[in-house]
């Protein structure tokens, strides 16, 4: 009888356990510090811009006020009189004040008496009299106040608080940079899905159509499809107040909710002529695969292969097309904004406040804060939608993976890619 007899196997090759999610994110944070810090910015825009109403110190369109008080009245007084006794004072020579909505200015501080400091006023037309206890104040408006703890970016020339502005600037920003993305390039693809797989008269129509349009510099055309459609009374704006449910004024909090919308419809016409020339390349060279020409012998109609068979070969191209206009949307905002065609005052706005006249001729006055805070907001979005793209391309594409080019500035060896 046979006998079994055990070999030894030969020892395979240890494998490392496979590193837990954790880890692997980290070890893609290592090799693109830069795609990180980029993330870190964009996450935050949508953070203000979806929490903003929680985050914000102060109404970022209301006027910030001081209150300032100099004592209380220590005796009655009647509408005739104009000396003042005055307990705990803290006025001199030329302080004004108000005494319930009475309006008087200090013009001599008397010696005081045995239950307070007596004071010499002017008072107006509107005097009245006024009972002992009441309490002398001021509410002044604080304009041009500079960075302090309650006021984190100073205060504007028209004493708003720009912290406020600023956070609430990136709800303006993000609204408008996703409704421009969302309507342009899903225009933009249909159009140029079309123009690509039917050709000859359609294409020629769309495309001679695409090249007028892109023969205008890109801000000259955002200036002209704004004046046409953002007019009080064009169509566009008689067709969304009439038939959509979008409010007139302030909705989310954002006032001029309807400007702001028109304003983003008008940028996503822009993005639309952009998206359609590139998809149409696409799909011109998806049409000739052999698949679509097969689904064409078995008798599939145009519309099938082209929801069945070309959009689902071009989405993951619309989607970076989506992921690099939105930065440009944002940017757009802030020119056309700067321009004075944006959206309109006093909506909080990084290219409004930018925009400002008297906030740029003030800088020049040692007040840079109004106009540094949302030009310093509104390039970090830019940068950090631009790193999370870099670091996107070198996770994506398969020969920049570990060669330290781009932004990973990752490992040396052929195999060190991150996972």
């Amino acid at each position: 009888m046979a006998r079994e007899i055990a070999l030894p196997l030969e020892l395979e090759e240890e494998r490392p356990e496979p590193r837990r999610r954790w880890r692997r994110l980290l070890e893609t944070g290592r090799r693109h510090p830069l795609g990180v810090f980029g993330l870190f910015c964009v996450s935050l825009l949508f953070f203000c811009g979806i929490f903003a109403d929680l985050i914000v110190p102060y109404d970022p369109i209301s006027v910030i006020r001081n209150t300032q008080t100099y004592g209380s009245l220590a005796k009655d007084i009647d509408a005739k009189d104009t000396r003042l006794v005055i307990a705990n004072p803290k006025v001199e020579t030329g302080t004004n004040f108000n005494i319930d909505d009475e309006r008087m200015t200090v013009v001599t501080v008397l010696p005081p008496v045995a239950v307070g400091t007596q004071i010499i006023v002017q008072r107006g037309s509107s005097a009245a009299p006024h009972a002992t206890g009441t309490v002398l104040k001021i509410d002044e408006a604080l304009p041009l106040a500079k960075p302090s703890w309650s006021h984190p970016f100073g205060t504007d020339h028209n004493a708003r608080d720009v912290f406020s502005r600023v956070i609430f600037g990136a709800r303006i920003s993000l609204l408008i940079g996703l409704v421009a993305i969302s309507t342009g390039v899903t225009a933009g693809a249909l159009l140029g899905i079309i123009s690509g797989y039917f050709g000859k008269i359609v294409d020629t129509i769309i495309q001679r159509g695409v090249d007028i349009l892109l023969a205008f510099p890109a801000v000259v055309l955002l200036l002209a499809i704004i004046t046409v459609i953002g007019d009080e009374d064009s169509a566009v704006r008689k067709f969304l107040a009439k038939n959509t449910p979008l409010p007139e004024r302030e909705f989310i909090g954002i006032p001029n909710f309807l400007d702001v919308t028109i304003v983003a419809l008008a940028i996503g016409l822009a993005v639309a002529v952009f998206t359609t020339r590139v998809v149409r390349g696409a799909v011109l060279s998806i049409k000739e695969n052999v698949y679509v020409d097969a689904a064409r012998a078995m008798g599939a109609s145009d519309i099938r292969i082209m929801r069945r068979h070309i959009f689902p070969n071009v989405v993951a191209l619309v989607v970076i097309l989506g992921s690099v206009l939105l930065p440009v949307a944002i940017l757009a905002e802030a020119t056309i904004s700067f321009l004075g065609i944006g959206v309109p005052i006093p909506t909080p706005s990084w290219g409004a406040d930018l925009s400002d006249e008297k906030s740029r001729q003030l800088m020049l006055e040692g007040y840079w804060w109004p106009v540094f805070f949302p030009g310093f907001a509104l390039s970090l979005v830019v940068l950090g939608f631009n790193m999370v793209g870099d670091a996107f391309r070198d996770l994506s594409d398969p020969r920049l993976r570990g060669s330290g080019l781009g932004g990973g500035g990752g490992g040396g060896g052929g195999g060190g890619g991150p996972i």
